[in-house]
């Protein structure tokens, strides 16, 4: 599951990172430490630009929640904002996407609530930070995809609308008891076959194996403070350490 994330690496550093060709930096979303669904982030992707020869790597914001290309209007966008590895490859919403539309989704880290009992009331939920053990930006595997807007002229700018999801697998033994499931992320050796256009086999056995759960103990989780709940807040302080505060209450 990821359904908030944090993005506030340099678009310079990212561009070394993953050897991006083309970035326009008028387009780059301001740094973003509670990015929430429907909001853009800048995905890394290949294209081929019409009449190249060899497909570009390139830098792009686009809006999270995935329309897909048959969707009616893009209100679904907010209920695809993940896609599930195990089924990834032959879901209608998904399976187009993922035989040819791969992006990788640079994060410093994403967020995740865990399900705690209460003694009186209702169960709560305990926010953590997931990150990188090594502090490197995590990169997510992800899916794009371009929506026509047939309410307007397609030149105009809003006549396409070019979204994402985030490919989600198993939680590895060390995350599990925060959350069954997390999203898939890549390790650099892995980054060239999954952006590559040329790999259009949703069945291609490159592919399948790209969607094996991480071993465990690349990632840490840190409780974070339950300000990240809301999308007003936003600053660095987010992803800090949180330690609750517990108050005895003594009778005389």
């Amino acid at each position: 599951m990821c359904g908030r994330f944090a993005a506030s690496n340099r678009p310079e550093d990212i561009v070394e990172l993953f050897g991006v060709q083309q970035w326009d930096p008028a387009g780059t979303p301001a740094p973003s430490w509670n990015v929430a669904p429907t909001q853009s982030a800048l995905v890394v992707l290949e294209r081929l630009p019409k009449g190249a020869a060899r497909p570009v790597r390139q830098l792009r914001a686009l809006r999270w929640g995935l329309v897909p290309q048959w969707a009616k209007s893009p209100e679904a966008a907010v209920k695809m904002i993940n896609a599930r590895s195990d089924t990834v490859h032959e879901k209608p919403s998904y399976r187009q996407a993922f035989a040819s539309r791969r992006c990788i989704l640079p994060v410093d880290g994403y967020y995740e609530w865990q399900t705690v009992p209460a003694e009186r009331g209702r169960p709560r939920k305990k926010p953590f930070f997931v990150s990188r053990a090594d502090g490197a930006p995590l990169a997510l595997a992800g899916l794009y995809e371009f929506w026509r807007n047939r309410t307007v002229p397609s030149d105009h700018p809003e006549g396409w609308l070019v979204t994402f999801t985030v490919v989600t697998t198993e939680a590895e033994e060390l995350l599990a008891p925060i959350h069954e499931r997390m999203p898939l992320f890549l390790d650099p050796g892995s980054f060239d076959a999954w952006l590559d256009p040329g790999l259009d086999d949703g069945e291609a056995p490159e592919l399948r194996r790209l969607l094996i759960p991480p071993p465990p103990g690349e990632l840490r989780a840190t409780p974070v403070s339950p300000e990240v709940g809301s999308i007003r807040n936003n600053h660095a302080g987010l992803t800090e350490p949180y330690v609750e505060v517990e108050y005895e209450t003594t009778l005389f």
